[in-house]
């Protein structure tokens, strides 16, 4: 919200003295974000004054039109001869009152006039533009072209009111009271402890039965709509410059006059207010909810599909505009330059359900400055008045009539009354206010209160974000200053650390980490998109996700069933960037949707939900267990002086899970599998065995080339995933303290020669159950391959076979006994045969 210092004077008297700096201070204080204070004509100096057309000559000859003028600028140049100037605008006649720049001034940006020489003439000043003043966009894009009664040799930067000071306030989702100028004033004055002059006080005449007909079908969607009818309007009638200029500095464009002045009263009251034209209204206007599938075209020119949610304005033929949001172009006031100007307007001032308004505007992508309001919450008891101010104006400026009917339709409420015990801030705060400055606190922000140690507090109209205690003891705190709160350091209960899940994520974490994984979280969010593109099976699980029905990006409206989707992006997108060796890994949830659809119970709030309760409301939550993920491409050992590097593979990945698993003190069987994304010959199964059955916890492996095409990612890019709340569940992470042998070890190398099909984790399996206790450690130092020595479809896998007794020094019968043992259940199990 863009507040003018010289509006907000209008009403707080404000010390002379006071700076835009000063009363940020002071708002900032107050508990309201002012960001910026800008100050406009700051590095504008003058001569710039009014100046009347006296000639104009087409010069020819050059690529663009150019017109050589005399202007009559009175004194201001100490001649009172007619200034020359070359000017390239068309929207200027002979007679016409524009501004004018004398050489010597300085416009804003630092640009210096002075006489010139171009176009073969001699340039003395120049007849400024209003973007060229620093005033912003005001919808003629080219010369100011001033009303004919301005006196010509008046200082233009006083009557265009150039200099000024304008706070720019980023008001929260909860104070749409500061949303005009009377809201920021309210606050103004309470925190310079000045009196204000309420812009809404006025004299608003009652309904009566001879205003314009109205019909609310929806008195909850619409419970309050004000209609004043003005005939008799100027089709010629321009807003003055006072008014254009105050919604060019609140940051709006004029259009009209009588949009202008609905726009004005909007900013001044904070009361969405729209302007019909009579002529185009047909019958009574309504107030009801849309049908599904109807049609409207709004001012944007934009047709719409209507929900049957979205509340609208109707006449006879249907809908006519957007509640609180947009109006139809089939009532839209008309300009009086297209040919024909409205004369007879009638004024809407409504109060719109906030949360159906914010709805409506989602829904249609149609952000407006009266749903930003609508929004945040509307003083209800303003609409009266509102529509008061605007007939006033359009009375003065435009010269018309305001028609003695007063339609008002108000749905029965009552006001908001919250019982507060006195003493409820001071327990908040910590601090003792004491009963008389809460009491005067809340009725300087617009509450009635009574009582002595129970308060009783009516809430103003304008805070419908005043809902219970605790919001009246936040505005007594915040206008008592939180810089006077004291601070006190929470004292953390003893003995409460980590949990060992939370303990858990962190060991696997650091593990990655120290194993040249980075870190990179992302959104739990995907396109259902993305399954396709990883080659998951129809009837696959990971299919059923959960939607949103508000999500961030409409193209991402589920949450992830996998950390692949969003690791493949960031993989990718650092790969297109430049860096092309990469491990990345990720902790994170994943969301699985029940079997059963529960719908959750609202909570209460007045009290601790009960066990059974909660119980419920997880129950209807979705699974969402702990996944981990790695993802690589590029090499993982780099080249250099040492030596050649090494490319990260499909073993990477799976030695990243055997990592995780380690950590975990969970027992990892690896064997080969096939899984979605994974290719069919490198893809790892990663399983636990839990409750005596085997339970696959994930993959690991190299991407299928499909998969890398469909997704854009660099070739022979690995990943792993695992459960990681399975393996905590499966895994015995008590720290074990290594038992070191005083007797040596037997050392026994065995190769076996198996057919290629066979995987090195089954022979392996079998030398270990073989080898039994004695075996203390198991390498496979060595895989051969030659047709001609081993056999067409055979190879050789070489093994380090570690022996040792924990009570006696093994002798070579005991661990030749053991090895030969081993071997031969490896020969039974998987065809092994030792080679040579």
């Amino acid at each position: 919200m863009r507040v003018p210092l010289s509006w907000l004077r209008e009403y707080v008297d404000l010390p002379a003295t006071e700076t835009g700096r000063d009363v940020q201070a002071k708002l900032v204080s107050a508990g309201l974000e002012v960001e910026t204070v800008e100050h406009l004509g700051a590095d504008l100096k003058g001569p710039l004054v009014v100046g009347q057309v006296l000639t104009i000559e087409e010069l020819e000859g050059f690529k663009k039109p150019i017109r050589f003028c005399t202007v009559d600028v009175g004194q201001a140049n100490g001649t009172g001869e007619p200034q020359e100037i070359i000017c390239g605008a068309r929207n200027f006649a002979v007679g016409d009152k524009v501004v004018v720049v004398l050489p010597g001034a300085t416009l804003p940006g630092g640009f210096s006039i002075s006489a010139r020489k171009t176009y073969g003439r001699t340039s003395h000043g120049m007849i400024c533009s209003g973007e060229e003043l620093g005033m912003g966009d005001d919808g003629s894009h080219g010369i100011i072209v001033l009303p004919p009664e301005t006196e010509v040799g008046r200082d233009a930067v006083e009557l265009l009111e150039l200099v000024d000071e304008v706070l720019d306030i980023a008001v929260t989702a909860n104070r749409g009271d500061c949303l005009s100028i009377r809201g920021v004033a309210r606050e103004t004055a309470i925190a310079y402890g000045l009196p204000l002059r309420d812009p809404a006080l006025l004299d608003v005449p009652g309904p009566n039965a001879f205003g314009y007909p109205v019909q609310v079908s929806d008195p909850f969607g619409c419970d309050r709509f004000t209609a004043r009818t003005v005939t008799g309007l100027s089709p010629e009638a321009r807003s003055p410059l006072w008014l254009q200029r105050r919604l060019q500095k609140v940051g709006m464009r004029p259009i009209s006059l009588a949009v202008d002045v609905t726009n004005y009263v909007m900013m001044e009251l904070g009361q969405p207010l729209h302007a019909y034209d009579r002529s185009l209204v047909q019958g009574t206007i309504g107030v009801r909810r849309a049908e599904e599938g109807e049609k409207i075209v709004t001012l944007d020119g934009a047709t719409r599909t209507l929900h049957a949610e979205d509340l609208v304005i109707t006449d006879d033929r249907g809908p006519i505009g957007l509640a609180g949001v947009m109006g139809g172009a089939n009532t839209e006031i008309a300009d009086h330059e297209s040919g024909e100007g409205t004369t007879d307007v009638v004024i809407e001032a409504a109060h719109f359900d906030a949360v159906a308004i914010a709805r409506t505007a989602r829904r249609h992508k149609l952000s407006s400055e009266a749903s930003k309001r609508f929004e945040r919450g509307v003083d209800p008891q303003a609409a009266s008045a509102a529509a008061q101010r605007t007939v006033d104006l359009l009375v003065l400026l435009a010269g018309g009539t305001a028609e003695a009917g007063v339609t008002e339709v108000i749905a029965p409420s009552a006001p908001h009354t919250i019982t507060v015990p006195a003493d409820h801030p001071d327990k908040v705060a910590g601090v003792a206010y004491g009963r008389e400055t809460v009491v005067r606190r809340l009725q300087e922000v617009g509450c009635d209160v009574y009582g002595q140690d129970e308060l009783i507090v009516t809430v103003p109209s304008w805070r419908p974000d005043l809902r219970e205690i605790n919001d009246l003891a936040e505005e007594v705190i915040r206008l008592e200053g939180y810089e006077n709160l004291p601070s006190t350091l929470p004292k953390p209960p003893s003995g409460r650390g980590l949990t060992h899940r939370q303990r858990l994520h962190r060991r696997v974490g650091r593990a990655l980490a120290g194993a040249g994984y980075v870190e990179a979280p992302n959104y739990p969010f995907v396109s259902e998109q993305v399954f396709d593109q990883l080659g998951l099976a129809a009837d696959d699980p990971a299919r059923r996700v959960v939607k949103l029905t508000n999500p961030l990006n409409d193209e991402e409206p589920a949450l992830r069933t996998s950390l692949l989707p969003g690791l493949l992006g960031a993989l990718r997108r650092n790969d297109g960037r430049g860096s092309h060796d990469l491990a990345l890994f990720e902790t994170g949830l994943v969301f699985l949707p029940r079997e059963e659809r529960r719908v959750a119970a609202a909570l209460p709030v007045d009290r601790r939900p009960t066990d059974e309760e909660i119980a419920g409301l997880n129950a209807a939550l979705p699974e969402q267990p702990r996944h981990v993920a790695v993802v690589l491409a590029g090499a993982r050992e780099q080249a250099g002086w040492w030596g050649a590097g090494r490319p990260g593979g499909w073993a990477d990945a799976v030695e990243a899970a055997r990592a995780v698993a380690r950590e975990a003190g969970a027992e990892l069987i690896v064997r080969q599998g096939q899984y979605g994304p994974w290719h069919p010959g490198r893809c790892a199964e990663l399983v636990v065995v839990a409750d005596g059955s085997e339970t696959v916890v994930g993959h690991a492996g190299e991407l299928h080339p499909r998969v890398l095409k469909a997704l854009g990612l660099p070739a022979r890019t690995s990943a792993m995933e695992l459960n990681l709340d399975v393996l905590e569940g499966v895994g015995d992470d008590t720290p074990q303290a290594p038992s070191i042998s005083t007797f040596p070890v037997a050392t026994q190398d065995v190769a076996l020669v198996v057919s290629r099909e066979v995987p090195h984790t089954e022979v392996e399996a079998a030398l270990r159950e073989g080898a039994g206790e004695l075996l203390e450690a198991i390498r496979l130092f060595d895989v051969y391959e030659n047709d001609e020595q081993l056999g067409a479809g055979r190879k050789s896998l070489a093994y380090a076979l570690r022996f040792r007794a924990a009570d006696r020094t093994l002798t070579v019968d005991e661990a030749s006994a053991a090895r030969d043992t081993a071997v031969a259940l490896a020969g039974e199990r998987t065809g092994a045969v030792l080679r040579g």
